[in-house]
């Protein structure tokens, strides 16, 4: 079975600020490429952070922003996720990238838009579910609010993922929310979890942190505190592949019950 070292990259984001954003991005990638990383994974929106008045802005410079980034990521060897806002004809998606040592092999167009924050007043949502094969294998992507809805992350599990990845932007008070669910997620699915938060204040919103590795038994691989930093740690095959075995749950399912396959 195995073995992948993988990262959480946790910095305070620069509101509608792309290069030094892109310059903290960057030169996490590369501190935890040479530590010998295969994934990490960066905050929602890490380009730019919610700049809402200036989305249609901001995203008309992401294909820029992507060749960027599919350079460090050929430069580094790693596999990246991460959301930018991209723009589509007339519509505006907070989308993720998978990104496969340069090449884009995935992207994911965030499902459930956080009305309480008018993300959707400003975002159109997308209508897919993403798992996307990769050279360390298969990779589930959900963002931020996805956390609070359990069907997204079990059709993943059930389409194959190994690894679920969660850029977020998740803001105080909500911390414990964050924590709990993140925990939930990775133990009724049995499988992994990458989730990089933010931190720092931006505007009237104070992020603290909190990105985690999470193995299929919920224990804590690595947890940040309210700093920059990225986390890293080793994820073992093995350990999945026995929990599964001695609990069957994904087998064990009633879908006839449920409605759902």
């Amino acid at each position: 079975m195995k073995k992948l070292s993988v990262s959480a990259l946790q910095f305070n984001l620069s509101v509608g600020q792309i290069n030094p954003n892109l310059e903290k991005g960057f030169a996490a990638m590369r501190r935890v490429a040479e530590q010998g990383a295969r994934l990490a994974v960066l905050p929602e929106m890490w380009s730019c952070g919610y700049d809402f008045r200036n989305l249609a802005a901001l995203a008309a410079q992401t294909p820029e922003v992507l060749e960027r980034w599919q350079q460090v990521c050929r430069e580094t060897d790693l596999v990246c996720v991460g959301s930018l806002p991209e723009r589509k004809e007339d519509r505006i998606y907070n989308t993720a990238y998978v990104i496969d040592r340069g090449e884009i092999v995935g992207s994911y167009r965030k499902l459930h838009l956080f009305s309480t924050m008018q993300e959707d007043r400003f975002l159109a949502a997308g209508d897919r579910a993403l798992v996307a094969e990769t050279s360390i294998g298969k990779l589930g992507i959900a963002i931020c609010y996805d956390l609070r809805f359990p069907e997204l992350f079990r059709k993943l599990a059930l389409e194959g993922a190994e690894i679920i990845c969660v850029p977020a932007e998740w803001p105080k008070p909500r911390q414990e929310h964050w924590q709990a669910l993140l925990r939930a997620r990775a133990i009724e699915n049995q499988l992994f979890i990458v989730a990089a938060n933010c931190c720092g204040i931006q505007g009237k919103l104070d992020f603290f942190g909190l990105s985690q590795l999470i193995s299929p038994l919920g224990n804590i691989l690595a947890r940040a505190a309210e700093v920059e930093i990225e986390l890293l740690a080793e994820f073992d095959f093995s350990e999945m592949a026995q929990y599964r075995k001695h609990i069957d749950t994904l087998g064990d399912r009633r879908g006839d019950v449920y409605g759902t396959p």
